[in-house]
């Protein structure tokens, strides 16, 4: 289950996300990844100056993706509006999915596209190995807590 992140919390990695961003000059989409530690501090853990996976969700629960912002940006076109339109978890599909001889056999995608809220986004990658992330499902909610209780349940397909 993803940790739920206090406001204050919220507003100092944003804050720190965007001195990063000005001290960097940059333009663009910029992912800047931080780890919590057990006091509240923040640290740093990746930049990805591009879309990046820990933003996929965006696909499907922003009004406007970090893949379109980023076609926007390099376009010189006006920003889009980047608000959560809905509630959303993100599961990341691993070649630990992937069951059978020589790791051969696909999870169910009928079982996880039977959660209606469900969107599925595979990369096309040929092998499946594991730690290999072979692509993502968005879990849409009416409110959080349903995304997660869909998401626990895809999970559970997920997971060899």
């Amino acid at each position: 289950m993803p940790p739920c992140v206090s406001a204050p919390l919220a507003d100092a990695a944003r804050s720190a996300a965007l001195r990063i961003a000005s001290a960097l000059d940059y333009v663009g989409v910029l992912c800047v990844e931080f780890f919590v530690l057990e006091d509240g501090t923040l640290l740093v853990n990746e930049l990805a100056p591009r879309p990046h996976n820990s933003g996929h969700y965006s696909i499907d629960a922003c009004v406007t993706s970090q893949f379109e912002q980023q076609v926007r940006v390099l376009a010189g076109l006006p920003l889009g509006d980047t608000r959560q339109h809905t509630p959303a978890v993100m599961l990341n599909v691993l070649g630990e999915s992937w069951t059978g001889p020589h790791a051969a056999e696909a999870p169910d995608w009928e079982d996880v596209l039977a959660h209606g809220s469900a969107k599925l986004h595979l990369y096309g990658k040929a092998q499946a190995r594991p730690g290999r992330k072979m692509g993502h499902v968005t879990v849409l909610g009416t409110t959080l807590g349903a995304a997660l209780t869909a998401a626990a349940a895809i999970r559970a397909i997920l997971k060899p």
